[in-house]
């Protein structure tokens, strides 16, 4: 039996103790980062008297070694009580667990996955936004120009997104959303369940203000609010469509789609 668990954001005391009693007869733990685990599993046993079994193997598991892992341990899975823990948060979400589920599905082996703290629905319900309804992101690309366009398509989707960014990136992320809309609102929230969790809400600018004169350490959720772009739009078929010589439609496909103008010209050429 193979059984994804979640593990708390920041406060130890949102550990579920339906994750205490399976970890008890674990024969076989593989997580992100051994470190990490072993830390949280040494908080484990001195605040909830946690013990495991003497023959627990402790194993990373990661978006590097994943799929070897399986091969390595492919007996193991099958036979033996298995858990897999994120360093933070629910499994699968901006994690690798999905590889180990996709295995579990495709070897006909059991698994479950255990409700958690995870800080998407968290931010959204904390930043009062009365649409109800969110798109996840997660991390965008960490710069350049595919940065740049998948903000934009966030920004223009209408929808109410959810963006994790890190500390040394929050002001840049910011600044980048001036740059499209200095007056879209922004909530934001640093440290989600630690003791130096903070909340703002702020238009963009205002936001940009804020945060220069605020400490901007630790992990940082973003809730950008939805907005109906007004502006006309093409899409790729409708641009695929016009009369245009290839260098200038190669620019617009370019714009739409984040692919280098290259790329989007020799893929015309072909057609």
């Amino acid at each position: 039996m193979v059984r994804l668990l979640p593990t708390p954001i920041g406060n130890i005391g949102d550990t579920t103790f339906r994750t205490l009693e399976i970890l008890k007869t674990t024969e076989l733990i593989l997580c992100e980062d051994t470190r990490v685990t072993k830390q949280l599993l040494n908080l484990y046993k001195s605040r909830f008297n946690l013990e495991l079994l003497t023959h627990v193997e402790i194993i990373s598991f990661n978006e590097h070694n994943g799929k070897s892992r399986l091969e390595q341990l492919f007996n193991k899975i099958k036979t033996t009580e298995v858990v897999y823990m994120s360093d933070a948060g629910m499994p699968v979400i901006s994690d690798p667990g999905q590889v180990l589920v996709e295995f579990c599905q495709k070897e006909g082996i059991e698994y479950d996955v255990l409700p958690g703290a995870s800080a998407a629905p968290l931010v959204y319900a904390a930043s009062g936004f009365e649409s109800g309804k969110f798109f996840f992101y997660g991390f965008l690309p960490s710069k350049g120009k595919e940065r740049r366009s998948e903000l934009s398509k966030l920004l223009s989707n209408g929808i109410d997104t959810i963006i994790y960014e890190a500390p040394h990136r929050i002001i840049k992320l910011i600044e980048q959303i001036c740059d499209i809309d200095e007056s879209r609102e922004i909530f934001v929230a640093k440290e989600l369940t630690k003791r130096h969790q903070k909340y703002y809400r702020f238009e963009a600018k205002k936001m940009l203000e804020v945060l220069n004169e605020s400490s901007i350490k630790g992990e940082w959720a973003v809730v950008v609010k939805g907005k109906e772009s007004k502006q006309a739009t093409l899409n790729l078929e409708q641009i695929l469509d016009l009369d245009l010589p290839p260098k200038p439609k190669a620019k617009l496909i370019s714009l739409l789609t984040g692919k280098s103008i290259k790329e989007c010209y020799s893929s015309l050429q072909k057609k």
